[in-house]
């Protein structure tokens, strides 16, 4: 894991707003700032805590969330070159051949820049609306990697699973690098487990502590034990600017940089902000602060 750390941003779902000019306002604006790429999270339905006494949840159906995939194929369009991350897709409430033809379609579009993160959420309000089991997502995840690397490796498969069967049938196109990157977050044991054996990455947004040092050992261990080497397992966190003082963003940034981070980005929701200008603003002065320039992103 001796990759550079790329800095990348998260976008501010919940505060952004419906504007597509303020959306296109702050990706350019990013992308210019040398940020390497812009990770969103997903959420399709919230719920209405009005009937719902005693929810714990962080998200309601007063919470908007952009639709990651949607809004990815119109950043395609505006940016050059900025990466775009899902952050996560919550893979088991969605029908999986569709998310398929929806990623190799923004990676078309943008040339190659998709990275696909996916996990399997804690919503089960959401995943009754969509239809979909609540209490198998997490091994059903796994096989549903397997169709979407299937489907964007060759022009027709054969497929039959536990719970997806395709008889001689793909998508088209395809993305350009015939895959997506997959990576997984979580923090559940059995989340590390399963980075470990199929996923190309981990995403955990916690501090670089003892904690986090203990886990990716584990990881590796993981790793090792699977037949594949630690170092091929890229890892991503995140610094929330909010929750740490400004003057110990560098040592979080360096802090996940010695745990071997190949990503991080910096999360500007939660801070008070009120318009995407101000969100820009911060990001301008984490950049000078760490060093980031749009040359890093040449």
């Amino acid at each position: 894991m001796n990759e550079p750390l790329e800095i990348g941003v998260t976008f501010p779902q919940t505060e952004i707003g419906a504007d597509p000019g303020a959306i296109r306002a702050y990706a350019q604006a990013v992308e210019a700032l040398g940020y390497r790429y812009i990770l969103a999270y997903d959420h399709v339905l919230g719920a209405d805590v009005s009937v719902r006494p005693g929810w714990s949840g962080p998200y309601t159906s007063e919470s908007m969330f952009h639709e990651p995939l949607v809004l990815f194929g119109y950043l395609a369009g505006i940016t050059a070159a900025i990466g775009l991350v899902t952050g996560v897709i919550i893979l088991p409430q969605r029908q999986t051949a569709l998310v398929a033809k929806q990623a190799a379609e923004v990676d078309v579009l943008s040339g190659g820049r998709l990275r696909l993160g996916i996990g399997i959420g804690w919503n089960e309000v959401e995943y009754r609306a969509l239809g979909q089991h609540f209490h198998d997502r997490g091994a059903r995840s796994e096989e549903q990697i397997a169709v979407l690397r299937a489907l964007w490796a060759e022009t027709v498969i054969t497929f039959h699973g536990r719970w997806h069967t395709i008889e001689a049938a793909g998508i088209n196109p395809l993305p350009p690098r015939r895959t997506i990157p997959i990576w997984i977050g979580g923090y559940a044991e059995a989340t590390l487990k399963r980075v470990a054996r199929i996923g190309d990455g981990w995403i955990t947004f916690r501090p670089p502590d003892e904690t986090m040092r203990a886990a990716i050992a584990r990881l590796s261990d993981y790793a090792r034990d699977a037949g594949r080497d630690p170092a091929t397992i890229g890892i991503e966190s995140q610094l929330s600017l909010r929750s740490v003082a400004e003057d110990r963003w560098q040592a979080y940034v360096d802090g996940w940089r010695a745990l071997g981070a190949r990503y991080l980005c910096l999360n500007t929701m939660g801070m008070g902000l009120t318009s995407v200008d101000q969100h820009i603003a911060v990001l301008q002065r984490a950049a000078e602060t760490l060093g980031i320039s749009a040359t890093d992103a040449a």
